[in-house]
Parts: C-alpha cells; structure tokens; sequence
C-alpha cells in the first residue's frame, strides 16, 4: 500500500470515513472485551466483601 501523503491515507480512496470506523468500532469492541470482565470481577468481589461484613456484624 503506497499513498503519496498523510491526508491520502486517511481518505482511502475515498472510502476513509468507513475503513476508519470499522477499525474504530472493532478497537472498541475489543476493548470492551477487556475491561467489562475487570469492572465486573471487581464489582462481584466488592459486593461478596460487603456481604461478608455484613454476615460477620449480625
């Protein structure tokens, strides 16, 4: 792949808008893939602490 200048390869050939929204939209997804299972296993293990504590005070 040649492109004579910066601004050609962000248009790609016209077709720029799309090619970069679809590799923005799969870095989304996986990112999303990543850090929803973190934030989740972090909210379980809060809530589980929590319960803990709670059960213990009774």
């Amino acid at each position: 792949m040649y492109f004579e200048s910066f601004a050609d390869l962000l248009a790609m050939g016209k077709h720029g808008v799309y090619v970069w929204s679809a590799y923005g939209i799969g870095l989304a997804v996986l990112v999303l893939n990543v850090v929803l299972p973190i934030v989740a296993r972090r909210r379980y293990l809060q809530d589980t602490a929590r319960r803990l504590r709670r059960e213990e005070a009774k």
